[in-house]
């Protein structure tokens, strides 16, 4: 009956870690997160590509 319980509780404890974080942002907010989440790594993945060319381009534009 030990190993039982031991082995069901880390399933329990990721469901009430899943549920507690539901109760906090709602569905709303999760899709919020997410949504958010990938268009800050699609800005960093395009913005990395060119960062020194815009920065440079920034830089000249203030110094003349």
């Amino acid at each position: 009956m030990e190993t039982n319980k031991s082995v069901k509780e880390p399933t329990e404890e990721k469901k009430s870690r899943w549920k507690k974080m539901l109760k906090k942002f709602g569905i709303g907010g999760i899709i919020f997160f997410t949504i958010k989440g990938i268009i800050t790594s699609t800005l960093i993945y395009f913005l990395g590509k060119n960062f020194w060319t815009i920065i440079s381009g920034y830089f000249s534009g203030i110094f003349q």
